[in-house]
């Protein structure tokens, strides 16, 4: 909600007008001039518009290719059904890519395509779930994420921490004007275990990469937290949530000590 809440706010700042929770009834063209006409919170009205642009979403193209002759089950608007480790219900069959998965990216097909390589050439195991899958939205700001959301996490019955640094507070992004972003990150409660991240920024596709490598080679967020980034950067808001995790693991005692050394130094 808060990523979505930035964009559209850089939307509005930009002179886009957002007409929202609008339902399009029809459209007319009337001498020359394209018109919308819909319903929003109970109202009619119309909009005059140069040009439409339609979004009707992506659907496997699986009708017509015969799937049934060599065993392959499909469903319509779904694609063809495969395991985890990217089987058919032909066995010496699989498939990779938009045609059978819920991940509709060219990076996602990519590495879907390794494991189908690896098990069918190679006698691999490899199974997709064990992808680590981010996507990035290219709005202005960027939207990027990897792994779950705090929903997500609910769903499955774990308990997260979660750490978020606002790009008000990193340097960089004050310099450059764009300090309406951030990196959030969550943990499963109690362990350094990175579960998933959102960051929302002009290349926020780029800077989930660092986290995304993280959680495929298991680094915990306090060892981010010693990864040295050239200063001044937008990545170092990702270092600056390993400094918040790590600031919570500290004990009443240690905080007592480091508080009372602290205090002394001042005075000298």
């Amino acid at each position: 909600m808060e990523a979505a809440t930035i964009v559209q706010r850089a939307f509005l700042r930009e002179g886009i007008t957002l007409r929202l929770n609008a339902k399009i009834t029809s459209v007319e063209h009337n001498g020359g001039h394209n018109l919308l006409l819909y319903e929003s919170e109970g109202k009619e009205a119309t909009l005059e518009v140069d040009e439409i642009l339609a979004r009707a979403g992506r659907t496997p193209n699986v009708e017509g290719l015969n799937l049934e002759a060599v065993g392959i089950q499909y469903e319509p608007g779904k694609g063809v059904l495969v395991n985890d480790h990217l089987q058919t219900s032909n066995p010496r069959i699989y498939a990779a890519g938009d045609v059978c998965m819920a991940w509709k990216f060219t990076h996602a097909a990519d590495f879907a395509a390794r494991i189908v390589i690896q098990n069918a050439l190679f006698l691999g195991h490899k199974k997709l779930s064990a992808l680590t899958m981010p996507w990035c939205t290219y709005t202005d700001p960027e939207i990027a994420h990897v792994g779950l959301y705090e929903r997500d996490a609910s769903d499955r019955g774990l308990e997260i921490d979660t750490y978020l640094r606002e790009f008000k507070e990193v340097d960089r992004a004050v310099v450059d004007g764009e300090e309406d972003g951030f990196v959030k990150i969550h943990v499963r409660k109690c362990r350094d275990e990175i579960l998933g991240a959102t960051i929302v920024a002009r290349y926020a596709g780029e800077m989930i990469s660092e986290i995304s490598v993280a959680m495929a080679a298991r680094l915990g967020l306090g060892k981010l937290a010693s990864v040295i980034h050239p200063y001044p950067t937008q990545a170092e808001a990702i270092r600056q949530c390993g400094d918040a995790y790590n600031r919570t693991r500290l004990t009443p005692t240690v905080k007592k000590w480091m508080g009372r050394w602290l205090a002394h130094q001042r005075k000298g």
